[in-house]
Formats: C-alpha cells, structure tokens, sequence
C-alpha cells in the first residue's frame, strides 16, 4: 500500500468508507464510521483513507494486514 501527499478530508474519508462498505466486516465498519465523528488527527485521516482505499480489490493476504491495521488505529478489540 502506498502513501501519498494528499490531506483527506472527514468527508472524503467517510465517502470511501461507505463505497467499501459492504466489503468490510460489519463490526469494521461500524467501528470505523464511529472513529470519524470523533474528529480524528489528519494523519489518522489520511492513515485509513489508506487502508480503504481498492480495499475490495485487495487480495485475501492484503486484507489480513488491513483489518490489523483498521483495529489498531480505531481501537477494535483483537
């Protein structure tokens, strides 16, 4: 996964989650939908635009290391 130089905002930040919606589990989503009405840092906005963005193209091996990567950084429980 590549970074890059762009500031997501909340919204688009949000729009991506729900284009990748139903490839997430439901409980990533709904955690993740909770940890952006608390007004996360920019970094974090841009950290999980990251990890949604062609998340449904992502291969199964891929998707592991962003679901860990999705619960660290909104706090899901392992």
């Amino acid at each position: 996964m590549s970074s890059c130089n762009i500031d997501h905002t909340n919204a688009d930040t949000r729009n991506k989650l729900e284009s990748q919606k139903q490839f997430l589990p439901d409980h990533m989503y709904n955690e993740a939908s909770e940890f952006l009405k608390n007004r996360p840092a920019q970094h974090e906005l841009n950290e999980l635009f990251h990890l949604l963005k062609k998340y449904d193209l992502t291969e199964k091996e891929e998707r592991v290391a962003r679901n860990k990567k999705l619960k660290q950084l909104t706090g899901i429980p392992e």
